[in-house]
């Protein structure tokens, strides 16, 4: 691993000919004021940097004033400033931004940049070269010219314009001390983006702009979650988690005449998916699977408030599904934010007849897989209603189907449909339908190991966007009808 400190080379020109600070002069005085001997909330005299740096005052206060604007420190009297954390949220959407500008300028770049690459091959050696001899002010200097020169190559101004106004130049010399153990990768990672460009590949170049600039942004907030602060939250989240598993009934539950397998994998360690198996009275069984709008903490507490209305409801006695979840729509719409819903599909399933009734409030609908002398028949069980939790009063009809032996039975959260692939493409229901047409002979195990395999090498690296639930039941001899 190299250790990337500050170390001291050959002087380099800082000033143009204007007299102010040029690219690596903006660069080492963001590195002097937010990553050197100042510390936050220090006053610093704007006289002292100008004597330094051999700049007038009006100079100082240019530089200054657009510090300022990126929220780095602030302007008080006596031509001083008090300087400021970075503040990370402003840092990451700043970040977004990047990512789309630089998608685009690849785009339109490489038809300019074909066989023309020189420049970027020579930016690039000169970035390799800092790392390996610690000099992360030019390393920064060098990464700021590598996607510049890409930026001015698509000779879109209002790019530029984006780029100067947000002063990237600036925000990756405080950004590169946070990541100092990942730059090696961060480095590697321009050698793609200029063979694509080298070969006039514009969507490929364009998507390995963006993807570089999203996996540093994530190198950063990887950073950040090493501080104590963030240690803590991590360690009060792994006790969420566990209470959140608690939640879901034990893998080693038994329906009669049903094989079943689950999966669930949140997209932020908790979520708002949920799944669940209700044993009720007469030998019937609840079957739910939901997903609440939102993801992370906010939506796992509300995905519990969904789980508790739900079983106060179906565990009482009950004249029928409708009456029963528009309880639940009424108990969740009068206990959640305004801006809350989830969809939610329920059944209630009998064994001794293999009869479903259920309930689709807005959900994915559940497929049902029925093998047919060699090949097989798909049916959808479709939503009829609003998701819970918009309407205090929405009505919910309820709808019954006849499974038969053999038949399968995948539930499952969007989050399996809409994983999407590096040219932003969704694996989608159709890929899903066609691969269960080909599992009939399969067992509910193999079947989910095979849903996630197909998806998994579908995204082929892209990170998981959304909570993924997935529930399969086949139909068992031995409740003979």
């Amino acid at each position: 691993m190299i250790l990337l400190q500050q170390k001291p080379g050959k002087a380099s020109p800082i000033l143009r000919t204007n007299g102010e600070l040029n690219e690596l002069g903006r660069i080492q005085l963001a590195r002097e004021l937010f990553c050197g001997r100042y510390r936050v909330g220090q006053r610093v005299r704007m006289q002292d940097i100008a004597a330094k740096y051999g700049l007038d005052n009006k100079a100082v206060l240019k530089i200054f004033t657009e510090f300022q604007t990126l929220g780095l420190l602030t302007l008080s009297g006596n031509f001083s400033a008090v300087l400021s954390a970075p503040n990370s949220k402003e840092m990451y959407e700043a970040y977004e931004i990047r990512a789309a500008l630089e998608e685009i300028s690849g785009r339109t770049a490489a038809e300019v940049l074909k066989d023309n690459t020189g420049d970027l091959e020579r930016e690039l050696n000169a970035m390799r070269l800092a790392v390996n001899v610690g000099d992360m002010d030019g390393y920064a200097e060098h990464d700021a010219k590598f996607h510049k020169s890409i930026l001015e190559a698509s000779g879109n101004r209002v790019l530029l314009r984006v780029w100067d106004a947000l002063a990237f130049d600036v925000r990756i010399r405080i950004a590169i001390a946070k990541v100092s153990k990942d730059l090696p990768e961060v480095v590697e990672s321009h050698e793609p983006i200029v063979e694509a460009l080298r070969n006039g590949r514009a969507r490929e170049a364009g998507l390995l702009l963006r993807n570089h600039v999203e996996t540093f942004s994530e190198f950063l907030k990887k950073s950040e979650s090493d501080s104590g602060a963030h240690k803590a939250f991590r360690k009060e989240l792994e006790g969420a988690k566990d209470v959140q598993r608690a939640f879901f009934p034990p893998h080693s539950f038994s329906i009669p005449c049903l094989s079943c397998e689950t999966f669930y994998q949140p997209a932020r360690g908790i979520g708002g998916d949920y799944y669940d198996f209700l044993s009720l009275p007469g030998g019937r069984w609840g079957i739910a699977i939901g997903d609440v709008s939102g993801k992370g903490i906010g939506a796992a507490l509300l995905m519990a408030s969904l789980q508790a209305s739900l079983r106060a409801q179906a565990l009482h006695p009950h004249l029928d599904l409708t009456t029963l979840i528009g309880d639940v729509n009424r108990l969740v719409h009068e206990s959640s934010p305004t801006n809350f819903f989830a969809s939610l599909f329920y059944a209630e399933y009998e064994p001794a007849t293999r009869v479903l009734q259920y309930v689709n409030a807005g959900h994915n609908p559940p497929i049902i897989v029925r093998p047919r002398d060699g090949s097989c028949e798909l049916f959808q069980l479709k939503a009829d209603a609003v998701p819970v939790g918009i309407f205090a009063d929405a009505r919910f009809e309820a709808a019954r189907f006849q499974l038969m032996k053999d038949d399968i039975l995948v539930a499952y959260t969007d989050g399996i449909t809409e994983a999407a692939n590096p040219a932003g493409e969704l694996w989608g229901e159709q890929r899903l339908a066609e691969l269960l047409r080909s599992s009939t002979a399969m067992t509910s195990g193999e079947i989910v190991e095979k849903i996630l395999t197909a998806v998994t090498e579908f995204a082929n690296g892209e990170p998981q966007r959304d909570d993924v639930t997935l529930v399969v039941m086949k139909v068992q001899e031995g409740c003979e009808v």
